[in-house]
């Protein structure tokens, strides 16, 4: 059975026969709900590619402490691949969260995409940017990821020429597109960004930025995927093609 995982903010310095206190939420949901006992086998990761598995030697309130085994450090994965995901209406926006960051994404952009249904404004932007945040966060634990994907602030059409000029391949996945994505060359190491619009489509003036930054507009297959599903299934298109996948 596969160990539990848990977050903390650090692991610097950390080697076997140490001793790790986790504080916090982190702690109060392994004791309180999880009901985690001494004795007991768990993980532990910074998000940054370091992880040790160890035993709990003691639980408090919201607080436990992990005897180290041992210590892990796990390279960043290449490609990394960005995904920058128009906001869906309603839940969809933290199902696509959940399931880019379960098949590997490194980094989800939101996007105020013209056709959004969604808006992030105010306090709505705040709380809806720290919900995408926290399914990231647990979707990475249920996962067993030791590099937790970053999620930005919310992202402009403008903001996006950025993103796609430093990458080593930008698709913007597109119903109307002649490419297949199956015909795009994928490098081996670098950033890949696939950019997913709203379900009401990207906009043609969207379309003519991104392909200004140098963006390719690509397609999945003959069927139209919703905004929430159609990011995972190219990643894993391309992550198939990578060594990552080998």
């Amino acid at each position: 059975m596969s160990l539990p995982v848990h977050l903390v903010d650090a692991l610097d310095g950390v080697a076997p026969g140490s001793v790790v206190e986790v504080t916090g939420d982190e702690a109060h949901h392994a004791v309180a709900v999880r009901r985690l006992r001494e004795g007991e086998q768990v993980v532990l990761t910074d998000g940054l590619g370091t992880s040790v598995t160890g035993t709990v030697a003691s639980t408090g309130k919201r607080v436990f402490e992990v005897s180290v085994a041992s210590v892990t450090t796990d390279p960043r994965p290449e490609p990394a691949i960005t995904v920058v995901q128009a906001l869906p209406k309603g839940e969809r926006g933290e199902l696509a969260v959940e399931v880019l960051t379960e098949v590997g994404v490194d980094r989800i952009v939101p996007w105020a995409a013209a056709r959004s249904v969604a808006v992030w404004k105010g306090e709505r932007a705040a709380k809806s940017h720290a919900k995408w945040q926290a399914t990231a966060r647990e979707a990475a634990k249920q996962s067993r990821r030791s590099w937790l994907p970053t999620v930005t602030p919310l992202a402009t059409t403008a903001d996006l020429a950025a993103l796609v000029a430093e990458a080593d391949l930008a698709v913007v996945l597109h119903e109307d597109a002649t490419a297949p994505l199956s015909a795009v060359d994928v490098p081996t190491t670098g950033r890949i960004v696939v950019v997913v619009g709203p379900e009401g489509g990207i906009a043609p003036e969207e379309l003519s930025a991104l392909a200004e930054a140098g963006a390719r507009s690509v397609r999945l297959g003959a069927e139209v995927l919703r905004t929430s599903t159609a990011g995972v299934v190219a990643v894993a298109a391309l992550l198939a093609r990578t060594g990552r996948w080998a």
